[in-house]
This record gives C-alpha cells, sequence and structure tokens, in this order.
C-alpha cells in the first residue's frame, strides 16, 4: 500500500542555490516505528529544527529539497550499495541499526532484511534523489551553473564517532573535490572571522554522500555541507528545544555563507 506521505516536500526557487535537508523528519511509518526500540522512538539522531534555522531561504529565492522521513526509515546521505563513507571508522549505515551512541534501533530479530532495504531505497530514496539531480540539472542548464548547500546538524559529543566536542561549524567540500577551491576558502575564511563560533574544514565530517556524489566543479555543479553541532542552536536533550538567542547568531553567521555563495554563482556566470 502506498503511503500517504510524499518521499520529499519541495519548494523551487528561481536562483542558482539548491539547499537539501536530508534528516530533519522524524516520521517513520508504523510498521516499522512498531518495530523500534524505545531509545529510538525519540529520534535522537534527527537534524532537529533545521527548517526553522534556515527560515530564511525564500528570501534567497533558493530551491529546497526536504526529507519527509525519518533517517531510521533509510538515510538518504548514504549511498544505495552502503558502502562506507569512511572506511574504518564507526558510522551508520543506510537502514541505520544502531543510534549515534551504540543503543539499537530495533528490537530483537526485527531489523529489516535486504528485501526490506531494497524497497525502502525504491520507495523513499530514490525520489528524493531523482528529484535532486534533476534540479541540478534544471539549474545549471538556466543558470550556467549550480551551488548544492547539503544541510546538517548533530550533537556536539558523541563518542562513538568522534573524540571530544565537535566544533561548532563543520565544513565539508570532500577533501576540496565537490567545489571550487577559492569559493571554499572564501566559506572557511568567512567562519573563522567569527571569534565566538569554533569551526573546521573537511574535519571529521568530509560531506556524505550527497557531496560527494553530485558536486562536480568541473561542470558548474558545487557542493557544500554543513555539518553543526546542534548545541549552536538548541538543547542538544530532550525536548530538544529551539533556543532563539542561539539560532539568531547562527543565522547571522549562515547568512553570510550564503551571500557569498550566491555571488560566487553569479561571478562564475560572467566566466
Amino acid at each position: 500500500m502506498k503511503s500517504a506521505v510524499p518521499p520529499y516536500l519541495f519548494r523551487r526557487g528561481g536562483g542558482a542555490l539548491i539547499v537539501s535537508l536530508p534528516h530533519v523528519s522524524t516520521y517513520v511509518p508504523p510498521t516499522i516505528a512498531n518495530r523500534h526500540t524505545e531509545a529510538a522512538a525519540q529520534r535522537p539522531d534527527t537534524d532537529w529544527h533545521l527548517p526553522r534555522l534556515y527560515d530564511f531561504l525564500a528570501e534567497l529565492d533558493a530551491t529546497v529539497i526536504t526529507a519527509t522521513h525519518s533517517r531510521y526509515v533509510v538515510d538518504l546521505n548514504r549511498p544505495p550499495d552502503d558502502v562506507s563513507l569512511y572506511p574504518g571508522r564507526v558510522t551508520t549505515g543506510l537502514c541505520p541499526l544502531e543510534t549515534f551512541h551504540g543503543a539499537p534501533v530495533y528490537l530483537e530479530n526485527c531489523a529489516p532484511d535486504s528485501a526490506e532495504i531494497a524497497q525502502r531505497v525504491e520507495r523513499y530514496w530514490k525520489p528524493y534523489h531523482q528529484r535532486l539531480a534533476a534540479e541540478l540539472a534544471r539549474i545549471r542548464a538556466q543558470h550556467g551553473v549550480a551551488m548544492l548547500w547539503d544541510a546538517h546538524s548533530i550533537v556536539s559529543e558523541a563518542p562513538r564517532l568522534f573524540e571530544g566536542r565537535l566544533p561548532d561549524f563543520n565544513l565539508g567540500t570532500a577533501d576540496g573535490k565537490s567545489c571550487d577551491a577559492s569559493l571554499a576558502t572564501d566559506l572557511e575564511a568567512i567562519l573563522h572571522k567569527h571569534h565566538g563560533f569554533t569551526s573546521v574544514h573537511n574535519g571529521r565530517f568530509k560531506g556524505g554522500y550527497i557531496t560527494r556524489h553530485y558536486g562536480q566543479p568541473a561542470n558548474g555543479i558545487h557542493a557544500v555541507q554543513m555539518e553543526m553541532a546542534c548545541s549552536t542552536y538548541m538543547q542538544e536533550t530532550l525536548p530538544y528545544s529551539f533556543d532563539n538567542v542561539g539560532a539568531s547568531r547562527v543565522r547571522h553567521v549562515l547568512r553570510e555563507l550564503f551571500d557569498r555563495l550566491i555571488e560566487f554563482t553569479k561571478k562564475d556566470k560572467t566566466q
């Protein structure tokens, strides 16, 4: 039976910027949710409140694609063959079996088998990526250049995934492969000048599947991932409250970063 919930939400803008929000939803279909543990039912690994934090995107005339299902259904930022993005390091997979902190997602003997995983890829993963790919092609054809921003957030401390405390802003450009080098340098410089925040470029998070797969600067498609520490704009533990004061400070930085992205797309068209 077809789900009443579409695989994504979409708003088309007129500019060269497209923003992907693949981990913001908490929705899990009942047939999956009733097999989840209590830990998974809290949806701790959600990229909480990002649509609210990025509420200025319409002003920028950006195209936005937003996931409608939790990453516990299928992770849209993982390759469909589930090959690890960080070989040798602990990470979560295409259909996560454990939370970031190592708690089981499924009750005993309730994890999805290969057939169910393939079904989820067909039902949820592929439609999101087909739309994203189509919009990037449209934007590239219309503007001569496309700029993809893949938006994420994560708890500032997850010992299973990384040591110590995560920087506030984690810029990922796939080790320089996913976007123009001068643009990446400018974005990094903007982050560094905001001394109230910590930042890193291509640190623990270099960009997931979306950034790595779609970023093709030689073909006019530039992709950047931003992984932010949740602590900058919200309460990291239940009830995951939004922090208006913190969010205002974060938006100031984000707007400056986006101004540079837009400036770059306009300059790139004239070259």
